[in-house]
């Protein structure tokens, strides 16, 4: 199932223009350093660090050897349960703000070395309750860590297709229409990275087909802005300090309707992860009564069988001595 097996829609005129593409995923992943083999150079932090080496969200671009311009947005774990949501709404509105074009790409950056946790699931889904379930149509998964599964000769499709492959990640992975690549971030081989980064563009660009040509935007508000303050620019009349606080008044309720949507959108994913929680803990609580339960069921199991010996024992010692006996249409001597 890595790039070179999903069922690609057929292929569309796609534009050469600039592709964005945003890193999500939880602490420790590897967003920062499939961010790196995209762009072919180390542009962000990327070392082994349990708080997390990103702090806040970063745009860093390259020209690749076709002449195709990526950019890449890098953001902090939004997916960890420690972070608050004020902070989450603040990189929200910046990924929205650096990407002024839209986002032909949300990668979510999980690992084959860690197993996929309740709190990925509950923000991925989050996002869905942020941006709508339109935003699965601009998802792609990329897995880090493919030089382990290598050094264990293993594939993505061995690693997906497992017993231990949990089902919500079959879920989630649906949801995205099954785009999923390997990335195996530590290679030295440099045929290799380029390889993996054209199996990703490929995907990138039939989500671009996929969804007419346009980027995912935020109901158009980058858009609507740049068009207000290209109309202001051109007003006749106004001093260049009134047009500045014009556009600074724009630009101030422009990232207001920002945060009023990610704060919305920010309680209904926490709702979602107390939903999640809540569920969680009963399943706990249901496991705790049937395991405190099963020693008792057992004894009782354990004292039907005694009993019923017991009773056999009797039944052919009656028959020892008595030659025959029979209880209803079983004979009893028969089958002992």
């Amino acid at each position: 199932m890595d790039g070179s097996s999903i069922d690609v829609v057929r292929e569309h005129p796609v534009s050469n223009a600039a592709r964005t593409v945003v890193l999500v995923g939880r602490t420790g992943n590897g967003k920062s350093a499939t961010g790196n083999s995209i762009l072919g150079k180390r542009a962000f932090t990327s070392k082994r660090s349990s708080s997390g080496v990103t702090t806040t969200t970063e745009l860093k671009t390259a020209i690749l050897r076709d002449g195709q311009q990526i950019n890449v947005i890098d953001t902090p774990g939004l997916f960890d349960s420690s972070v608050k949501s004020d902070v989450i709404s603040k990189e929200i509105v910046q990924c929205i703000k650096l990407a002024k074009d839209g986002i032909h790409a949300i990668l979510v950056i999980l690992s084959t070395r860690t197993r996929f946790s309740q709190e990925e699931q509950s923000a991925i889904l989050g996002l869905r309750a942020l941006f709508g379930s339109k935003i699965f149509d601009y998802m792609i998964v990329v897995f880090s860590g493919g030089d382990e599964l290598e050094e264990n000769d293993e594939t993505l499709e061995d690693y997906l297709g497992g017993h231990d492959c949990p089902e919500p990640l079959k879920e989630i992975l649906g949801l995205c229409g099954n785009r999923c690549v390997l990335f195996d971030n530590k290679t030295t081989d440099e045929s290799k990275r380029v390889e993996q980064v054209q199996q990703l563009l490929s995907l990138v660009n039939s989500v671009i087909a996929q969804n007419g040509g346009r980027p995912y935007s935020v109901k158009k508000g980058a858009m609507k802005l740049r068009d207000q303050q290209e109309e202001v620019a051109s007003l006749k009349g106004y001093s260049k300090g009134e047009i500045s606080h014009l556009n600074e008044q724009m630009q101030l309720a422009h990232d207001l309707q920002l945060k009023r949507i990610t704060v919305m959108g920010e309680l209904k994913m926490r709702e979602n992860t107390m939903m999640l929680e809540q569920k969680l803990a009963d399943e706990h609580a249901a496991r705790r009564r049937a395991e405190q339960i099963a020693p008792e069921v057992q004894q009782r199991s354990e004292n039907e069988i005694r009993g019923l010996r017991y009773d056999l024992q009797a039944e052919k010692r009656i028959c020892d001595g008595n030659g025959r006996r029979r209880i209803g249409l079983i004979d009893i001597c028969s089958i002992l």
